[in-house]
């Protein structure tokens, strides 16, 4: 099995930071990519930032100068940095990764998400 627990949510004002983190446990063979996703109220969730096994990044347009997604290979972690938040910015995130467990089957892992509310 294998699970993700994320931390770092919470409440913050319009123009704060929060990082947030993400780590993987169980029987894990290696990690691919890694990512984090969002969920506002009545709306689908979409894609924040993604990061390759190599580190390569890419961002949602509206978080680009903001967020700074990154990894720890060694803890089998992913962080995302999130600076200047917004109102539109609240929502639930979730981590996402692609995973090849020891048996060598590659599935994709959800977190159970953290609440993130920006608001004066």
């Amino acid at each position: 099995q294998v699970q993700l627990v994320e931390s770092g949510g919470g409440l913050v004002q319009p123009g704060g930071s929060l990082r947030l983190s993400c780590s993987a446990s169980g029987s894990i063979f290696s990690i691919n990519a890694m990512g984090w996703y969002r969920q506002a109220p009545g709306k689908q969730r979409e894609l924040v930032a993604h990061i390759s096994s190599g580190g390569m990044t890419n961002y949602a347009d509206s978080v680009k100068g903001r967020f700074t997604i990154s990894r720890d290979n060694v803890k089998n972690a992913v962080y995302l940095q999130m600076n200047s938040l917004k109102a539109e910015d609240t929502a639930v995130y979730y981590c996402n990764a692609r995973i090849t467990r020891t048996n060598l089957r590659v599935n994709d892992y959800w977190g159970q998400g953290t609440q993130v509310t920006v608001s004066s």
